[in-house]
């Protein structure tokens, strides 16, 4: 593995880290529609980073979860329940973001939250175990 696949991978961990934080101190503020973007963001971005070990991305996001699905779920890499993280990620931040009228509850809010926390440690284990054993955990020192 090289190293700068090795680097989008963690920053792109990183990134998804830092999207749950937010959606932590969203949260308190009773801004639940922030929040649950920016649990589905943290879902989002840790794809992105597995994808990144690969040199692959896509520009679009259902293909981004698509590509996942298949590569990566279907095959036993990750639980297929992870699956339903994604896709329930995804309606609630659409809903959230494009539907006027929707109402998202602050129980819901931390069910995505913890989702995503439970999506971002299975993908932070597999990148970490692919950079070592990709030559490149000198890395994981520096971030």
């Amino acid at each position: 593995m090289d190293k700068a696949r090795a680097d989008l991978a963690i920053y792109r961990l990183e990134t998804a880290r830092q999207c749950i934080i937010s959606a932590k101190a969203l949260i308190e503020i009773s801004d639940y529609k922030g929040a649950a973007n920016r649990s589905y963001y943290a879902v989002f971005h840790c794809m992105r980073s597995v994808l990144a070990l690969s040199s692959i991305d896509f520009s679009k996001h259902s293909a981004v979860g698509a590509y996942f699905r298949k590569e990566y779920i279907k095959t036993g890499i990750f639980d297929v329940s992870m699956s339903d993280i994604i896709s329930e990620a995804f309606d609630i931040r659409s809903d959230s973001d494009y539907n006027d009228y929707f109402v998202i509850s602050k129980r819901e809010v931390e069910e995505q939250i913890s989702n995503a926390r439970y999506f971002y440690d299975r993908v932070e284990e597999h990148v970490v175990a692919q950079i070592k054993d990709g030559g490149c955990s000198d890395i994981l020192n520096t971030k």
